[in-house]
């Protein structure tokens, strides 16, 4: 009986126990740039054009021109973004584009996505690039409610929630970005610098951006999130 009594407090406790957390999956091997494709205009047809992203060192470079996009084969949903950068040189312009989906759609090379900017001074921000998102305080963040728009010269711009946030140039900066449903959370340096919701997608590939100004990555991490 005591025998019995044991088991069945060992199997109960078994299925109470929680769930193992999802594990992180690296999504740059630090080697070569599998998994990922290159889309830049001004190399097509080109096998001249000097290329837009490298591996050195054991680090991912976006070398800021020609520019264009660093975009993954594969798309995800539901999901936690971890990665670390830093400018090489004069801080400037890159960013990270979540659920990215139609090739090209914004000025003949931006993908349709989200964009979480990483421009120097206004990590955080979104740009809408033909999807959309809700942030609270709209008008606000984004201007008057007439020239909200995901085309175009469009107020595509929603500013951050907090600046300051930043490592000084050179240093390595953690920026986290969060989608799950139609929501996207950033956070730059353990701060949340912007939550939206309501967002037109809710799935897509993850792009890095050349955007002028050469900055490395490294630790790109996603982990699947519990639903």
């Amino acid at each position: 009986m005591r025998t019995l009594t044991v088991l069945l407090f060992g199997l109960l406790a078994a299925c109470s126990a929680p769930a193992s957390s999802p594990k992180p999956r690296s999504l740059f091997n630090g080697q070569d740039l599998a998994g990922w494709h290159v889309d830049v205009p001004a190399a097509d047809g080109r096998s001249d054009a000097a290329p837009s992203f490298a591996v050195r060192d054991g680090l991912l470079v976006s070398q800021g021109s020609p520019e264009g996009h660093l975009i993954t084969d594969e798309s995800f949903r539901d999901y936690r973004l971890t990665l670390q950068y830093r400018w090489v040189g004069e801080p400037g312009n890159c960013g990270v584009l979540v659920h990215a989906s139609v090739p090209r759609r914004l000025y003949g090379m931006f993908p349709q996505s989200i964009e979480c900017q990483m421009h120097a001074g206004n990590a955080g921000d979104f740009w809408c690039i033909g999807e959309d998102i809700r942030v609270p305080d709209e008008e606000q963040r984004r201007g008057p409610k007439n020239n909200w728009g995901v085309d175009g010269e469009k107020a595509r711009r929603i500013r951050n929630l907090t600046d300051g946030s930043e490592s000084p140039a050179g240093q390595w900066n953690q920026m986290v970005i969060e989608c799950a449903a139609r929501e996207i959370r950033v956070w730059i340096n353990g701060e949340l610098v912007n939550h939206g919701f309501d967002c037109s997608a809710d799935r897509g590939q993850i792009a890095l951006q050349a955007e002028g100004a050469v900055c490395e990555f490294r630790n790109l991490e996603l982990t699947d999130l519990v639903r």
